[in-house]
């Protein structure tokens, strides 16, 4: 592990899509230029977007309570970019996982608990879909639940196979039993080899 700092502004009229491709891939080289290994590296990017706005991390309390009440009861789009590079054939493998996710009609006293708890502070969103908040209609949610949390593993499972590696285990079963969640995906994603 080799953990990178970037500044994560979106450069001007760069699209969500743009932009966590650029971070993710910024991430990457930055570790192989600032680490002392070689062989594969993978880095991601994860941005929160509810239509054209881009909702990184709350700069404090009052912008995380604003966050969360604008999101309340709408549907908003989490975006994640894998960059892997493997240094030995210079190789860039690029996947992008989109979540559409609808939140529930939560009252302003549950969004001031789960404030004063601390956990939206270090968030894009002002949430984790893992949170006790329970801030997502998960009778709604139908997409990737690895990626809203920020790691959409069946992806990076998928470009890893790409350059010639498979997991010793069976991710998405894995992942469903830890996440307590039947995607119904992950057949997509991985295709015949799910």
């Amino acid at each position: 592990m080799c953990p990178v700092e970037v500044d994560e502004l979106p450069l001007q009229d760069e699209t969500a899509e743009e932009l966590v491709r650029r971070l993710a891939l910024t991430k990457a080289r930055t570790a192989i230029l600032s680490c002392d290994e070689s062989g594969v590296f993978l880095a991601a990017d994860t941005v929160v977007v509810d239509g054209q706005r881009l909702l990184g991390k709350p700069l404090d309390q009052t912008e995380a309570r604003e966050m969360l009440w604008e999101l309340r009861g709408r549907e908003h789009r989490v975006l994640t970019t894998l960059v892997i590079i493997d240094q030995q054939d210079q190789r860039e493998i690029f996947m992008m996982c989109e979540s559409s996710v609808p939140m529930r009609r939560y009252t302003m006293d549950e969004v001031d608990a789960y404030i004063n708890s601390g956990s939206p502070l270090d968030k894009a969103g002002a949430y984790g879909i893992q949170d006790s908040f329970n801030p997502v209609a998960m009778e709604c949610f139908h997409d990737c639940y690895a990626n809203v949390m920020g790691l959409p593993l069946c992806h990076l499972v998928n470009a890893m196979r790409r350059l010639g590696h498979s997991p010793f285990i069976d991710v998405p079963v894995e992942c469903q039993a830890y996440l307590d969640y039947d995607c119904s995906i992950y057949k997509e994603i991985l295709g015949d080899r799910a």
